[in-house]
């Protein structure tokens, strides 16, 4: 309630997403800041950056974006180069990110710099909030698909941020950032009421066309079981978390329901996809999810190592 909120159980959470995507509601515009950064404050942020950050968030009066990419450091995070350097009262960062969501409209961004150069790739790093307006930043914004500007790349030349706006213990950064992906990757960033909104508009498509083969039906059908399958494993979730790798086959599951799904849903429109904006666009975001928030490659090295306890695989 402090927050802005109603204190409800997560369970109202995944109701309200389920009503809101079936209205057809428009994609939020502070979902970054909502569903990666608010959890992460929630758990590692103190009760000063709470009361700060998390009540303008909620009315949406700042927009945040995420700067976790860099050009040679993608799924692997851990080979970041951007840099923060000690200062009085706080850190002075410099470099460069990329593919970095919603910079290129939001008010700040939340990243991870290498505060450490003589640490190992794990350590030494430390997340940090930084002001988008400030002096030294420069956005460029980065067209997707459809044209509009999704992304950006941001560059940081001796930015400073003050040490109130470090989340964590300097040096913890990788620890936070594993946090903040959990959420990306699991439920609350895609959640089952996306789906289910999208198969239930999948299924009114089948049934109102012509020509339905049964192979495509038992797309639909497959797309439908899909995204009821998610909304029951969430549901199991609330009382049973999982352990801490089952977030990437999460991932796993919703991104390739998403890509098959609208790919049922072209085929299903045939010709007339061409002049369905809805499901085109729907199709061009959803080729995204196997990418972003780690390759579903590196995702699936993770299920079957730390999950299912098989080998690593060695070079030859």
């Amino acid at each position: 309630l402090e927050y802005g909120g109603r204190a409800v159980p997560p369970l109202h959470a995944l109701l309200f997403e389920e009503e809101y995507h079936a209205a057809g509601a428009p994609a939020r515009i502070g979902q970054n800041g909502l569903f990666l950064l608010a959890p992460t404050l929630l758990r590692h942020g103190t009760p000063a950056q709470r009361d700060r950050i998390l009540p303008p968030m909620v009315r949406a009066d700042e927009v945040w974006a995420q700067a976790w990419s860099e050009p040679e450091a993608g799924s692997d995070l851990a080979a970041i180069r951007s840099r923060g350097r000690r200062t009085d009262g706080g850190w002075l960062l410099s470099g460069q990110k990329t593919w970095s969501s919603r910079a290129a409209v939001a008010d700040r961004a939340f990243g991870l710099f290498r505060t450490d150069p003589q640490a190992s790739r794990h350590r030494g790093l430390t997340c940090v909030m930084f002001d988008l307006r400030a002096p030294g930043v420069t956005v460029r914004p980065i067209r997707q698909l459809d044209g509009d500007p999704g992304f950006a790349e941001i560059f940081l030349d001796d930015v400073f941020v003050p040490d109130s706006d470090v989340i964590g213990e300097p040096g913890d950064g990788w620890r936070v950032a594993m946090s903040t992906a959990g959420h990306e990757r699991g439920q609350t960033l895609r959640s089952p009421g996306r789906f289910l909104a999208a198969a239930e508009r999948l299924v009114a498509l089948w049934r109102s066309g012509d020509g339905r083969d049964a192979a495509t039906r038992n797309r639909v059908v497959d797309a439908w079981i899909g995204a009821q399958a998610y909304r029951m494993h969430t549901f199991a979730a609330l009382d049973a978390p999982a352990g801490p790798f089952a977030a990437s086959a999460t991932k796993l599951f919703w991104s390739e329901l998403d890509v098959a799904l609208h790919e049922t849903a072209l085929d299903v429109l045939g010709a007339r996809a061409e002049t369905d904006a809805a499901w085109t666009d729907g199709y061009l975001f959803a080729l995204a999810g196997p990418i972003y928030a780690g390759t579903n490659e590196v995702h699936r090295g993770i299920v079957a190592e730390r999950m299912l306890g098989l080998p690593r695989e060695v070079a030859r």
